[in-house]
Order: C-alpha cells, then sequence, then structure tokens
C-alpha cells in the first residue's frame, strides 16, 4: 500500500514538463504526505490539462457522506474494473499524482522502522492515480483521489507485498488521454523496475504526521530547533 509520500523537489519542474500553471500555494515542500490532507494532483478536464489540490482518499459520488474517504486512499489495480468505487472513474478521471518518494515501515527485532523508497537518480515521478467529485446536499463539492497499487516488486517484497502504481515518463500522457482503449491503460499497471529503486531508513518521527520537515529523511535526526522571539526587555518598552 501506500499511507505516506514525499513531494519536496519544486513542483515548478512539472509546470515545465506538463505545460500547467502551478499555483503559489502548492510550492511548499512535503516531507510527510498523508491521507486527509488537500495535495496536488493532475488531471484532464475539458481536454485541459491542469494541476489541483485534492483530497487524499477518495469519495465516491455515490457516496452518503465523505469519511468513506479515509478507506479509499488506495485502490488495488487488480479490482479497479470491478469496484463500483473505482470502475467508472479508471474509465474517465484518471490523475496523476506528483512525487519523490513513499515511505512504508520494516519489520525490525526493534519494532518497525520507517524507510523511504525512492529512485536512484532522485529524479520526481509520478503515481497512476484515479480522481471523483463529491457533492454534499447542501451543495459542497469535494474533490478527491486514490493512489493505484500492485504486487511489489523484489526490493519492497520483503518489507511490504504491495507498491504504488509508479508510472514512467513516458507513460504518463497516455495514462491521462482518453484516446487509449481500457485494457492499454490497464497494462501500465505494474510493479516499478527495482533495479531503479532505493530503499534508505527514515526518521521514526515520520510516524506523526504533524511532523513535516527535512529532518524526517534522517534516521538519526532530531527535531528542527525552534528558536523563539527574545522577550523585550523593561527598558525597550517605553523607547
Amino acid at each position: 500500500m501506500c499511507g505516506r509520500f514525499t513531494q519536496f523537489k519544486k513542483l515548478d519542474e512539472f509546470a515545465e514538463r506538463f505545460d500547467v500553471e502551478v499555483p503559489d500555494d502548492m510550492l511548499h515542500e512535503r516531507y510527510n504526505a498523508a491521507p486527509t490532507q488537500d495535495l496536488p494532483v493532475i488531471i484532464i478536464e475539458r481536454e485541459k490539462k491542469k494541476i489541483e489540490l485534492m483530497k487524499w482518499g477518495l469519495i465516491p459520488a455515490w457516496a452518503d457522506s465523505p469519511a468513506i474517504g479515509t478507506r479509499m486512499i488506495n485502490a488495488r489495480c487488480e479490482t479497479l474494473s470491478e469496484k463500483p468505487s473505482f470502475r467508472t472513474a479508471l474509465k474517465t478521471r484518471r490523475c496523476l499524482i506528483p512525487a519523490d518518494g513513499f515511505y512504508e515501515w520494516r519489520l525490525t527485532g526493534k519494532g518497525k522502522q520507517p524507510v523511504r523508497i525512492s529512485l536512484k537518480s532522485e529524479e520526481v515521478f509520478t503515481f497512476a492515480g484515479l480522481w471523483e467529485t463529491w457533492k454534499s446536499l447542501e451543495g459542497k463539492v469535494l474533490r478527491s483521489f486514490t493512489i493505484i497499487t500492485t504486487h511489489a516488486n523484489e526490493l519492497l517484497a520483503p518489507i511490504h507485498d504491495r507498491m504504488p502504481v509508479i508510472l514512467r515518463p513516458e507513460q504518463e500522457k497516455d495514462w491521462l488521454s482518453d484516446d487509449l482503449f481500457l485494457k492499454q491503460h490497464v497494462s501500465m499497471l505494474r510493479p516499478y523496475n527495482a533495479d531503479d529503486m532505493i530503499v534508505t531508513n527514515a526518521s521514526r518521527r515520520v510516524n506523526s504526521v504533524a511532523n513535516d520537515d527535512s529532518s524526517l529523511l534522517d534516521e538519526f535526526s532530531t527535531p528542527p530547533e525552534i528558536v523563539l522571539p527574545a522577550e523585550p526587555s523593561m527598558n525597550s518598552l517605553f523607547d
């Protein structure tokens, strides 16, 4: 599965790559992206490519409550066409989720050790995903997404039996395109080449979604020091 990921490379790289405008509020670094958060997603809508913030955890259009999204952060590629929650989105609402790494937890003699999986090249990549629009009875509109998973490659298999689908750059345009047959889209949902990936230990501070800073990438890191402003002296009160 995929329950946390990193996205700290500048999204303006994606702006150039996909020819989309990236709003300023999407440019901050994310070292611990987590479910229910609003995260950047690339879609095609009305034949135009765009990037927008969507909530992680797909909420089907027919759902009574958005709470269902917390159970739909991932979608298994083997059953996409069978599940009512995903089969329509697979046909018409595919998306790309920009990332540069993701976390898993390796079982050790000392408990679970967080690890970060990334490309050896340290290049940005995209997860294959699906997106949906949900509307409440009061008219509130929520857009949400899920990350598609497949069986783990040989690098990830000792850690977890599933992994997110990472698309190769040459597949990204086709994944978004409606000009392909469904079976062509499904054929892209394969494990990424293990030889091109690397696993590194991360800080256990990853366990808390409240932590979101660069020190999470270092197994032995300490939280960044918070420098409080100096209290004014009595004299300065009258300056």
